[in-house]
């Protein structure tokens, strides 16, 4: 469901939209939800659903055909997550977490080998 924050509604489903092709949820069929789906994911008019796609044409994200629907485009995911550079700061500090842990478990393998 949209809800009113002083931002348009079909940008709140762009946003929306963005932020799940981000996360990979579209990548296998590379189909994003019909404007019906879209109607009843986010309770919103066939008009605002029309704009969020138009949206994500604009920013290159996706392409429609006429009687099939909308597609991701083949760069939509990495150009989405560039668009949430929130979302991009937060992945790469849970990716420099792990990387900490592997070396940290490296350099104790290191350390017990050397011991030997």
């Amino acid at each position: 469901m949209v809800e009113w924050t002083g931002k348009p509604a079909y940008q709140q489903v762009a946003d929306d939209l963005r932020r799940r092709i981000a996360a990979g949820e579209f990548a296998e069929s590379g189909k994003l939800p019909s404007l019906s789906a879209m109607q009843a994911t986010y309770e919103i008019t066939v008009t605002v659903a029309r704009d969020a796609i138009r949206q994500l044409r604009t920013d290159g994200l996706a392409v429609s055909h006429q009687g099939k629907g909308a597609f991701l485009t083949r760069d939509a995911a990495t150009a989405a997550k560039l668009a949430d550079p929130v979302g991009a700061i937060a992945e790469l500090q849970e990716e420099v977490a792990r990387l900490r842990t592997e070396v940290g478990d490296l350099r104790e393998r290191v350390a017990a080998l050397e011991g030997n």
